[in-house]
């Protein structure tokens, strides 16, 4: 259950990316929806053998370089989406990675957050 809500939250932040940046097209909420559905496909398939393949260029950037790795994978689903999902360029993937992690770790913080015991 919780991995749909990440997809659905994943699919509105794609949405709100469209709206601010001209450099990120979505043609639609159900093509967000698919494109995160896909994202979180290669973040469990792909993003792991890459981390891998990489770990000393990210244990020397004290880990910045994922924000990287995630840019490839946003990438790599720009590709695998066509027309409807839409990535002007490497910047823009790395900057709504950033955005994306922030976005996603705030939400975390907040509706995930495991309830006190009393």
């Amino acid at each position: 259950m919780r991995w749909i809500v990440g997809i659905l939250i994943n699919a509105v932040i794609f949405v709100a990316l469209a709206g601010f940046f001209d450099g990120f097209n979505v043609s639609s909420f159900g093509a967000a929806v698919i494109a995160s559905f896909i994202l979180s496909i290669l973040n469990g398939l792909i993003r792991p053998i890459l981390i891998i393949l990489t770990l000393p260029v990210t244990i020397l950037t004290l880990g910045l370089f994922l924000f990287v790795i995630n840019a490839v994978t946003l990438l790599l689903t720009d590709g695998i989406m066509g027309d409807a999902f839409e990535l002007s360029g490497f910047g823009m993937a790395f900057l709504a990675s950033i955005i994306l992690a922030l976005a996603n770790l705030v939400i975390q913080n907040t509706v995930f957050k495991p309830k006190k015991e009393r």
